[in-house]
């Protein structure tokens, strides 16, 4: 399969490289030596089918030529220049006698401008063009300037471009363009670092025009690694259609180390004898060199080179704070110190935690204690509220609670003659009655059956 794909691309190579010579050879042998008319327009041009292009053009002929400028004819002539051997080359003439082609000149030929709307492209236009100036007695074809048009079904794909250099913090412009042959109907320029980018057609120096967008952003190392995806959307066949090509560019962006970090194997506490190994990562671009340090009483100390560094603690004089820096050609970041700490001095702080925590532990029995003390459940069983009530006596009654009552007991009248003595003799029972009634939580409402306590004191006169 690779093969055939293969043996098909170098044919295509060599027919375009056999066309073009055909067209070069021809144009070439159409030169006269002494040619009396000029063109000013570019060599080759690129198309879309389906679309339209503008040939910017001008023309010049010899000074010691007679032009007449008041009527003026410009001619277009396909393959060949010298049409008088093949007459159905002429494509165009603006008198109106040849319009085969649907082209136009939109050029002040008064002025010696000769600039051409070619419309309604199809890939068969591809050819070779020569322009053709007659005027009376004035006839010259511009055979030495031939003009190479290619029609594509295919749009080109649009440029990126970056100015400045692509470092953290400096500021650059991105800017994505199209080419435009035809500016009646330019591309739609998209891309994925703004919303609807406003769409600007300039012209360029050999007078095409280019459709471009762009924006300036100051760099970060956020920025590496970032594909810009730029979009051009031609529409074609007036409006009905669209063609769409795509190009994309990755930043390569250089920013100094970032997130440098020291990361320790064995982990935890280290103790005389042991082997400590550190290890020292930065993201960094270009990627960056290492180096390790160790603070001492005259300040931190280069101990080792490399992202690597392992040490056996001799004794607790080894236990020490260690730091790395990571650098590149745009500077450096030094990572947290690490400090390790002596197996011994751990167990001490564990020790010490320990108890913390049970003094704590402590201190919250004791207050949950004191909190219940002060503040009984009150919920209690209703034989037990029953009892309370029953014992509980108020400390001080009101009129409601208290009622008194006197109750005479007389013995038998006598009969009436001894009524004087017998009433001077008798006596009376006067029986005083305190009677106190307990009343419910709810009413307060005393029935014939309610009362709990009854006291009774009787005195006899």
């Amino acid at each position: 399969m690779m093969s055939v794909v293969a043996v098909q691309s170098v044919k295509m190579v060599t027919a375009n490289m056999l066309l073009s010579f055909f067209f070069v050879s021809g144009a070439l042998a159409a030169c006269p030596p002494n040619p009396s008319l000029f063109i000013t327009a570019p060599k080759k041009m690129e198309a879309l089918s389906g679309s339209c292009l503008i040939i910017p053009c001008n023309f010049s002929a010899k000074p010691d030529q007679d032009f007449n400028s008041t009527r003026t004819f410009g001619v277009w002539i396909k393959s060949d220049s010298r049409f008088i051997n093949n007459i159905n080359n002429i494509i165009f003439n603006s008198s109106g006698t040849v319009t085969t082609y649907p082209m136009n000149i939109t050029g002040d030929l008064s002025q010696k401008q000769c600039t051409t709307l070619f419309s309604g492209l199809i890939t068969s236009y591809t050819d070779t063009y020569f322009f053709r100036i007659e005027n009376g007695p004035f006839l010259a074809t511009a055979s030495c300037d031939p003009l190479q048009i290619t029609v594509q079904d295919s749009p080109p794909s649009p440029r990126i471009e970056i100015s400045g250099d692509l470092k953290e913090k400096e500021s650059v412009t991105i800017s994505c363009s199209a080419s435009t042959p035809c500016p009646h109907s330019p591309p739609k320029l998209t891309w994925n670092l703004q919303q609807d980018p406003p769409n600007n057609i300039e012209e360029n120096t050999d007078q095409t025009f280019t459709t471009k967008i762009q924006k300036t952003i100051t760099l970060s190392d956020t920025h590496d690694g970032f594909t810009i995806n730029c979009s051009a959307t031609y529409p074609v066949n007036e409006g009905r259609e669209v063609k769409t090509a795509e190009e994309r560019k990755t930043l390569s962006v250089s920013y100094t180390p970032k997130d440098t970090s020291v990361s320790i194997s064995p982990s935890g506490l280290v103790s005389a004898g042991s082997w400590v190994n550190l290890t020292c990562s930065s993201r960094a671009k270009p990627p960056a060199s290492f180096s390790w340090f160790k603070n001492s009483k005259d300040g931190a100390v280069s101990v080792a080179e490399g992202d690597f560094y392992s040490f056996k603690v001799t004794s607790v004089t080894d236990i020490e704070d260690y730091y790395c820096m990571a650098t590149n050609v745009l500077g450096n970041q030094t990572a947290s110190w690490i400090h390790l700490k002596s197996a011994a001095v751990g167990g001490m702080i564990v020790i010490i935690l320990i108890i913390i925590i049970i003094i704590i532990i402590i201190c919250l029995a004791v207050c949950v204690w004191w909190f219940k003390t002060k503040h009984p459940t009150p919920q209690q069983p209703q034989s037990q509220r029953g009892e309370e009530m029953s014992l509980q006596m108020p400390a001080s009654k009101t009129e409601e609670d208290i009622h008194y009552g006197e109750i005479n007991f007389s013995r038998q009248r006598p009969e009436p003659s001894s009524s004087s003595e017998q009433d001077r003799g008798q006596q009376q029972d006067t029986l005083y009655a305190q009677v106190k009634v307990s009343q419910t939580a709810n009413s307060r409402t005393q029935t014939a059956d309610g009362p709990e306590d009854l006291y009774a004191q009787v005195k006899k006169k």
